[in-house]
């Protein structure tokens, strides 16, 4: 066990210090088209030169393995993209299905590594089993509707036949993890799911806790709480990094409570809560673009439907202190925790929009999210991401039914893309 940390240690150095970067769908907005590699390669390109941002976004998060709309097992055409671009990846395997659908994602896996060699591996800063899984399973997710789910065990098993099946690869040494909300990795039941992990994907959207006090003028605090006992509860099994896989503010979309969508909001929530992260953690922000080619309720991209440098919104940090990269400065500034604000909330404002569902695609559409990762989109729009879940919030119960509620997230989307070629495929 300690020579393999050393070893996911190294693998991670090699590549960066630090990951940052953007969620990557497997499918586009709409929940039913997939990103081929020049979509990919363009969105890379735009991350990197956004104007107004000193170090450039050179790391994805992807959902699934395999390619959107792809009838066979065919690695996801992200990983062309990125050698050409130079942008690492932050893999993701498509964890809710069967085992054969999980199979199908390992062999994507493996044909990857024998396509593209050396020049995708060295890329590659983590494996991530799963998006969110472990909240869907809940009773918080199950009262929330968002979508399938599967339990610590099962997110272990996989975890284990993914070892297994690069241990002789050139990923072998590359962090193994997995992504969910913070109210799944504070419930003590997961714990060994924890002690599975070389690192753990914390989720969290403060928009969503639509159960408390919610706006803009306790974003921070609300997500520093959330890290915070996530941090906790990593810390009581083992020592793990803890690395921020989703979180923002939307530009658009719908009212949760307090939280309110708009450029303003969502420019205050990337200085209060990106900037003093961003090149000091590993962090992928939700999201780059979520608007081609149609748009979302909420949106939360930070540019529109074209893959631009020109932002939205300023996303210079230039004037905002950078001294807090872990999180707990400001953890207990609500006057009470995460989660004792968020018990009685209902669970379905925990997840983040792109993993509401059952897909890794990242579509938002309500519970029923089956796709291919798209990324996290909300239902109003009819994007696909088919599930309930409020994204990943600290508060992470409150329940936001109905397709309004439900913001997809990505993970689902592009799941369910990958669960649908999976079975296809077998």
């Amino acid at each position: 066990m300690f020579s393999r940390a050393l070893l996911a240690l190294a693998a991670a150095a090699s590549v960066s210090a630090t990951s940052q970067g953007f969620n990557y769908g497997a499918l586009k907005s709409d929940g039913t088209t997939p990103n081929m590699e020049a979509d990919f390669e363009s969105q890379f390109t735009a991350a990197k030169g956004l104007v107004g941002t000193s170090e450039g976004f050179t790391s994805a998060r992807l959902y699934t393995m395999i390619q959107g709309g792809s009838s066979t097992n065919e690695p996801t055409q992200a990983i062309p993209a990125a050698i050409k671009t130079g942008t690492s990846l932050l893999l993701g395997l498509w964890a809710t299905g069967t085992q054969g659908a999980f199979d199908a994602e390992i062999t994507a896996l493996k044909s990857a590594i024998a396509q593209y060699g050396d020049d995708f591996a060295k890329l590659v800063v983590g494996i991530s089993v799963g998006s969110e899984d472990l909240y869907r399973y809940s009773s918080q997710g199950q009262l929330a509707n968002a979508g399938v789910g599967v339990d610590a065990a099962t997110v272990i098993a996989h975890i284990g036949s993914l070892r297994g099946n690069i241990s002789s690869t050139a990923l072998s040494a590359v962090p193994v993890g997995h992504v969910d909300t913070w109210t799944a990795w504070v419930n003590g039941s997961n714990s060994a799911a924890i002690e599975a992990c070389d690192f753990i994907g914390m989720d969290a959207y403060p928009y969503f806790q639509n159960t408390m006090t919610n706006g803009i003028d306790v974003g921070k605090s609300l997500f520093e709480t959330a890290l915070s006992e996530t941090q906790s509860a990593v810390a009581a099994v083992g020592n793990k990094d803890v690395w921020i896989t989703e979180t923002g503010w939307p530009v658009s979309g719908k009212t949760e409570n307090d939280g309110i969508p708009s450029l303003a909001n969502a420019k205050t929530y990337w200085d209060e809560v990106g900037c003093p992260r961003f090149g000091n953690v590993n962090i992928w922000w939700y999201t780059l673009q979520d608007t081609a080619p149609v748009t979302p309720n909420p949106s939360f991209g930070v540019i529109g439907s074209t893959a631009t440098t020109t932002p939205l919104y300023d996303l210079s940090c230039s004037n905002v202190t950078s001294s807090s990269s872990s999180s707990s400065a400001s953890a207990s500034a609500t006057g009470s925790s995460a989660s004792s604000k968020a018990s009685g909330a209902s669970a379905s404002s925990t997840a983040s929009p792109s993993q509401g569902g059952v897909s890794p695609a990242g579509s938002n559409s309500t519970a029923t999210t089956i796709s291919t990762a798209v990324g996290p989109i909300a239902t109003a729009t009819g994007a696909s991401n088919g599930t309930v879940s409020t994204a990943a919030t600290p508060s992470a119960t409150s329940v936001v039914t109905g397709s309004g509620a439900t913001m997809v997230s990505g993970s689902i989307v592009g799941a369910m893309g990958a669960l649908f070629v999976a079975i296809m495929a077998l």
